[in-house]
């Protein structure tokens, strides 16, 4: 590569950091949802290997799914959520949860040092690394960290069939 070239990439490279922390920047002002939700659909589209879909307006709930051998476990911190205000939807291919926290009492904005607890609406969706059996699903709720396992539906289980006489 020559060096006129090479330069001209040094300065694109220069300019996209300088641009990236000046958003950055604008983000922090915005509150830590809105940044941890840019941070997180960034390191999915750089990825590619899932897709995460968040409703305008909504908050974005954290959650960790892991596996085990037979079934696909998702957990996240939903302290301060009412059962009743928890909506899951699910399919053979993806998970989505939405609810609302609601704050207790009201406290004026000029009376908070920090404020990074989100109260309000949020969402997640995921889709699924593997497919499930929607119909097996469950949801629990325990000391504020909501708990659904997702039964693996095993496609490559054979299954016996008993043929009837009319």
């Amino acid at each position: 590569m020559d060096e006129e070239t090479k330069n001209f990439f040094n300065e694109l490279a220069n300019v996209s950091k300088e641009v990236n922390k000046e958003a950055e920047a604008e983000l922090v002002k915005a509150g830590p949802a809105v940044l941890e939700e840019q941070k997180v659909e960034t390191e999915v589209s750089d990825d590619n290997e899932a897709a995460e879909f968040v409703d305008e307006g909504d908050g974005q709930l954290a959650i960790d799914v892991h596996q085990t051998p037979n079934e696909i476990v998702i957990e996240s911190a939903i302290a301060g959520v009412n059962p009743e205000d928890l909506d899951i939807s699910i399919t053979s291919e993806s998970v989505t949860i939405r609810g609302r926290r609601e704050r207790e009492k009201k406290v004026r904005e000029e009376d908070y040092f920090y404020q990074e607890c989100y109260w309000g609406k949020f969402s997640r969706s995921v889709i699924l690394p593997q497919e499930i059996d929607p119909e097996k699903t469950q949801a629990s709720i325990k000391n504020g960290v909501l708990t659904i396992r997702l039964p693996k539906l095993n496609r490559q289980k054979s299954r016996k069939l008993k043929v009837k006489f009319d």
